[in-house]
Protein backbone atom coordinates (compact mmCIF):
# COMPACT_ATOMS: atom_id res chain seq x y z
CA UNK A 1 0.00 0.00 0.00
CA UNK A 2 1.04 3.65 -0.73
CA UNK A 3 2.19 5.47 2.23
CA UNK A 4 -0.15 8.60 0.97
CA UNK A 5 -3.38 5.94 1.32
CA UNK A 6 -1.69 4.96 4.57
CA UNK A 7 -1.89 8.33 6.06
CA UNK A 8 -5.58 8.92 4.91
CA UNK A 9 -6.55 5.59 6.67
CA UNK A 10 -4.67 6.74 9.79
CA UNK A 11 -5.92 10.10 9.62
CA UNK A 12 -9.91 8.71 9.14
CA UNK A 13 -9.62 5.99 12.11
CA UNK A 14 -8.55 8.95 14.45
CA UNK A 15 -11.71 11.04 12.90
CA UNK A 16 -14.10 8.48 13.87
CA UNK A 17 -12.59 8.08 17.20
CA UNK A 18 -12.58 11.39 18.00
CA UNK A 19 -16.02 11.84 16.90
CA UNK A 20 -17.25 8.59 19.24
CA UNK A 21 -15.54 10.87 21.99
CA UNK A 22 -17.75 13.84 21.87
CA UNK A 23 -20.86 12.27 20.76
CA UNK A 24 -20.78 11.31 25.22
CA UNK A 25 -22.30 7.68 24.81
CA UNK A 26 -21.15 5.32 27.75
CA UNK A 27 -20.46 1.53 27.27
CA UNK A 28 -23.66 -0.21 28.15
CA UNK A 29 -24.03 -1.31 31.30
CA UNK A 30 -24.56 -4.56 32.59
CA UNK A 31 -26.84 -5.52 35.78
CA UNK A 32 -25.98 -8.66 37.68
CA UNK A 33 -28.81 -9.84 39.95
CA UNK A 34 -28.00 -11.08 42.56
CA UNK A 35 -30.15 -14.13 44.62
CA UNK A 36 -31.51 -12.93 47.97
CA UNK A 37 -31.57 -15.62 50.88
CA UNK A 38 -35.02 -14.88 52.37
CA UNK A 39 -34.21 -14.52 56.44
CA UNK A 40 -34.99 -17.23 58.85
CA UNK A 41 -38.74 -16.10 60.68
CA UNK A 42 -37.73 -15.97 64.27
CA UNK A 43 -39.55 -18.25 66.83
CA UNK A 44 -41.72 -17.39 69.57
CA UNK A 45 -43.42 -19.11 72.82
CA UNK A 46 -45.17 -17.51 75.88
CA UNK A 47 -43.26 -17.65 79.14
CA UNK A 48 -43.93 -16.92 82.50
CA UNK A 49 -42.27 -14.14 84.14
CA UNK A 50 -42.13 -11.90 87.19
CA UNK A 51 -44.09 -8.42 86.12
CA UNK A 52 -42.64 -6.76 89.09
CA UNK A 53 -40.47 -7.27 92.16
CA UNK A 54 -41.18 -10.56 93.82
CA UNK A 55 -39.45 -10.54 97.48
CA UNK A 56 -38.57 -13.37 99.61
CA UNK A 57 -41.47 -14.44 101.75
CA UNK A 58 -44.19 -13.16 99.38
CA UNK A 59 -47.33 -14.99 98.18
CA UNK A 60 -47.68 -15.02 94.95
CA UNK A 61 -51.24 -13.58 93.27
CA UNK A 62 -52.06 -13.29 89.90
CA UNK A 63 -50.87 -9.80 89.42
CA UNK A 64 -47.58 -10.61 90.20
CA UNK A 65 -47.28 -12.63 86.86
CA UNK A 66 -47.73 -12.36 83.14
CA UNK A 67 -47.12 -14.24 80.04
CA UNK A 68 -44.50 -12.49 77.77
CA UNK A 69 -42.99 -13.77 74.35
CA UNK A 70 -39.49 -15.40 74.41
CA UNK A 71 -37.26 -16.26 71.95
CA UNK A 72 -37.84 -20.77 71.65
CA UNK A 73 -34.17 -21.10 70.99
CA UNK A 74 -33.86 -19.82 74.41
CA UNK A 75 -36.50 -21.20 76.08
CA UNK A 76 -34.81 -23.69 78.26
CA UNK A 77 -36.90 -26.76 79.86
CA UNK A 78 -37.04 -25.35 83.11
CA UNK A 79 -38.90 -22.27 82.00
CA UNK A 80 -42.73 -22.58 82.26
CA UNK A 81 -44.20 -22.67 78.86
CA UNK A 82 -47.73 -21.45 77.94
CA UNK A 83 -47.96 -23.92 75.51
CA UNK A 84 -47.07 -26.86 77.72
CA UNK A 85 -48.59 -24.95 80.97
CA UNK A 86 -51.85 -23.02 79.97
CA UNK A 87 -53.46 -22.96 83.96
CA UNK A 88 -49.74 -22.05 85.24
CA UNK A 89 -51.15 -19.09 86.54
CA UNK A 90 -53.70 -20.83 88.64
CA UNK A 91 -51.76 -23.59 89.65
CA UNK A 92 -48.47 -21.38 90.94
CA UNK A 93 -51.34 -18.76 93.21
CA UNK A 94 -50.58 -19.12 96.73
CA UNK A 95 -47.08 -20.08 96.17
CA UNK A 96 -44.62 -18.37 98.05
CA UNK A 97 -41.14 -17.34 97.39
CA UNK A 98 -38.38 -18.52 98.34
CA UNK A 99 -36.12 -16.30 96.99
CA UNK A 100 -36.30 -12.67 95.15
CA UNK A 101 -37.55 -12.50 91.54
CA UNK A 102 -37.26 -9.33 89.30
CA UNK A 103 -39.27 -8.28 86.90
CA UNK A 104 -39.50 -9.96 83.43
CA UNK A 105 -37.56 -12.69 85.25
CA UNK A 106 -39.00 -16.35 84.15
CA UNK A 107 -40.17 -17.87 87.34
CA UNK A 108 -38.63 -21.14 87.77
CA UNK A 109 -40.50 -23.70 90.74
CA UNK A 110 -37.41 -24.62 92.58
CA UNK A 111 -37.74 -21.15 93.85
CA UNK A 112 -41.25 -20.94 95.16
CA UNK A 113 -42.96 -23.16 97.80
CA UNK A 114 -46.04 -24.39 98.18
CA UNK A 115 -47.12 -22.80 101.57
CA UNK A 116 -50.55 -24.21 102.23
CA UNK A 117 -51.46 -23.06 106.03
CA UNK A 118 -48.19 -22.03 106.78
CA UNK A 119 -45.81 -19.14 107.70
CA UNK A 120 -43.37 -17.16 104.90
CA UNK A 121 -40.19 -18.54 107.44
CA UNK A 122 -40.97 -22.24 107.24
CA UNK A 123 -41.84 -22.25 103.67
CA UNK A 124 -38.53 -20.59 102.95
CA UNK A 125 -36.36 -22.58 105.10
CA UNK A 126 -34.61 -24.98 103.59
CA UNK A 127 -34.96 -28.60 104.35
CA UNK A 128 -33.18 -30.25 107.25
CA UNK A 129 -32.46 -26.58 108.53
CA UNK A 130 -33.97 -24.73 111.81
CA UNK A 131 -34.40 -20.97 112.11
CA UNK A 132 -33.36 -19.88 115.68
CA UNK A 133 -33.62 -16.51 117.10
CA UNK A 134 -31.10 -14.84 119.32
CA UNK A 135 -31.09 -11.82 120.74
CA UNK A 136 -29.02 -8.77 119.90
CA UNK A 137 -28.27 -4.91 121.00
CA UNK A 138 -30.97 -2.99 119.33
CA UNK A 139 -28.32 -0.39 118.77
CA UNK A 140 -26.16 -2.69 116.90
CA UNK A 141 -23.70 -3.21 119.30
CA UNK A 142 -23.47 -7.05 118.72
CA UNK A 143 -24.10 -7.10 115.21
CA UNK A 144 -22.03 -5.14 113.38
CA UNK A 145 -22.95 -1.78 113.96
CA UNK A 146 -26.51 -2.66 112.49
CA UNK A 147 -25.35 -2.99 108.88
CA UNK A 148 -26.40 -6.81 109.57
CA UNK A 149 -29.07 -7.69 106.90
CA UNK A 150 -31.40 -10.76 106.23
CA UNK A 151 -29.37 -13.40 103.55
CA UNK A 152 -25.73 -11.96 104.83
CA UNK A 153 -23.36 -14.98 106.55
CA UNK A 154 -22.30 -14.15 109.85
CA UNK A 155 -19.81 -15.69 112.43
CA UNK A 156 -21.43 -16.18 115.87
CA UNK A 157 -19.01 -15.42 118.46
CA UNK A 158 -19.55 -16.12 122.28
CA UNK A 159 -18.51 -14.60 125.39
CA UNK A 160 -19.01 -16.18 129.06
CA UNK A 161 -17.58 -15.99 132.52
CA UNK A 162 -14.96 -18.70 133.64
CA UNK A 163 -15.90 -20.09 136.67
CA UNK A 164 -12.69 -21.22 137.42
CA UNK A 165 -10.39 -19.13 136.20
CA UNK A 166 -12.68 -16.67 138.11
CA UNK A 167 -12.16 -18.66 141.48
CA UNK A 168 -8.54 -18.68 141.07
CA UNK A 169 -7.69 -15.12 140.43
CA UNK A 170 -10.93 -13.70 142.89
CA UNK A 171 -12.41 -11.79 140.37
CA UNK A 172 -14.33 -12.08 136.95
CA UNK A 173 -12.31 -13.97 134.24
CA UNK A 174 -14.16 -13.57 130.72
CA UNK A 175 -13.04 -15.33 127.14
CA UNK A 176 -14.42 -15.21 124.07
CA UNK A 177 -14.88 -17.75 121.14
CA UNK A 178 -15.82 -18.18 117.68
CA UNK A 179 -18.55 -21.35 117.95
CA UNK A 180 -20.13 -21.20 114.78
CA UNK A 181 -19.06 -19.52 111.18
CA UNK A 182 -20.48 -18.84 107.76
CA UNK A 183 -24.05 -18.51 109.19
CA UNK A 184 -27.09 -17.28 107.22
CA UNK A 185 -29.01 -14.82 108.28
CA UNK A 186 -32.37 -14.94 108.03
CA UNK A 187 -34.29 -11.97 109.43
CA UNK A 188 -33.47 -8.91 111.33
CA UNK A 189 -36.21 -8.15 113.59
CA UNK A 190 -39.16 -9.26 111.78
CA UNK A 191 -37.84 -8.26 108.76
CA UNK A 192 -36.81 -11.07 106.27
CA UNK A 193 -35.62 -9.05 103.03
CA UNK A 194 -33.69 -5.33 101.88
CA UNK A 195 -36.32 -3.18 100.76
CA UNK A 196 -35.77 -1.01 97.68
CA UNK A 197 -31.95 -1.19 98.64
CA UNK A 198 -32.03 0.34 102.12
CA UNK A 199 -31.02 -1.63 105.48
CA UNK A 200 -33.87 -2.73 107.28
CA UNK A 201 -34.63 -1.52 110.61
CA UNK A 202 -32.59 -3.54 113.27
CA UNK A 203 -34.97 -5.06 115.47
CA UNK A 204 -33.80 -6.71 118.93
CA UNK A 205 -33.55 -10.23 117.76
CA UNK A 206 -31.91 -11.90 114.72
CA UNK A 207 -33.10 -15.20 113.46
CA UNK A 208 -30.48 -17.94 111.79
CA UNK A 209 -30.27 -20.66 109.57
CA UNK A 210 -29.16 -23.23 111.12
CA UNK A 211 -28.67 -27.53 111.54
CA UNK A 212 -30.04 -29.13 114.71
CA UNK A 213 -27.03 -29.61 116.24
CA UNK A 214 -25.74 -25.88 115.39
CA UNK A 215 -29.57 -24.95 117.26
CA UNK A 216 -28.16 -26.77 120.42
CA UNK A 217 -24.94 -25.25 120.74
CA UNK A 218 -26.25 -21.70 120.15
CA UNK A 219 -29.35 -22.12 123.06
CA UNK A 220 -26.67 -23.23 125.60
CA UNK A 221 -24.52 -20.55 124.67
CA UNK A 222 -27.21 -18.14 125.14
CA UNK A 223 -28.03 -19.45 128.32
CA UNK A 224 -24.06 -19.33 129.62
CA UNK A 225 -23.20 -16.39 127.52
CA UNK A 226 -23.54 -12.85 125.50
CA UNK A 227 -23.50 -13.42 121.80
CA UNK A 228 -22.37 -11.39 119.34
CA UNK A 229 -22.49 -11.68 115.43
CA UNK A 230 -19.16 -10.82 113.54
CA UNK A 231 -20.18 -10.46 109.53
CA UNK A 232 -18.41 -12.50 106.62
CA UNK A 233 -17.52 -10.68 103.31
CA UNK A 234 -19.06 -11.80 100.30
CA UNK A 235 -16.15 -13.10 98.63
CA UNK A 236 -15.38 -15.52 101.50
CA UNK A 237 -18.59 -17.55 101.09
CA UNK A 238 -17.35 -20.21 98.79
CA UNK A 239 -13.98 -20.33 100.73
CA UNK A 240 -12.85 -23.06 102.97
CA UNK A 241 -12.50 -22.48 106.62
CA UNK A 242 -8.83 -21.13 107.49
CA UNK A 243 -7.15 -23.11 110.41
CA UNK A 244 -7.38 -19.80 113.01
CA UNK A 245 -3.84 -20.26 115.26
CA UNK A 246 -4.55 -18.49 118.66
CA UNK A 247 -1.50 -15.64 118.75
CA UNK A 248 0.76 -16.90 121.96
CA UNK A 249 0.63 -15.71 124.51
CA UNK A 250 -3.27 -14.70 124.65
CA UNK A 251 -4.82 -14.31 127.76
CA UNK A 252 -8.36 -13.70 129.39
CA UNK A 253 -9.60 -10.40 130.37
CA UNK A 254 -9.76 -10.12 134.14
CA UNK A 255 -12.60 -8.08 135.21
CA UNK A 256 -12.14 -6.17 138.94
CA UNK A 257 -14.00 -3.76 140.51
CA UNK A 258 -15.29 -2.89 136.71
CA UNK A 259 -12.35 -2.46 135.14
CA UNK A 260 -10.87 -4.80 132.63
CA UNK A 261 -7.15 -6.42 132.06
CA UNK A 262 -5.91 -8.58 130.60
CA UNK A 263 -3.41 -10.99 131.69
CA UNK A 264 -1.70 -13.80 130.03
CA UNK A 265 -2.65 -17.61 130.94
Amino acid sequence: MKPARLVIAGVAGLAGLLALMLSGREPAQVNVTVPTVAPEEAKFTEVLVAKADIFMGTALGEGDLAWIKWPQELAASSLIQKSARPNALEELKGSIARQPFYPNEPIREEKLIKGTGSGFLSAILPSGKRAIAISIDSRGATSAGGFILPNDYVDVITTRRDAEASQKAGSDVYFSATILTNVRVLAIGQNIQEKNGERVVVGETATLELDPAQAEQITLNQRTGSLALALRSMVDLNKPEEKRVKPQGAGVTIVRFGVSQEVSK
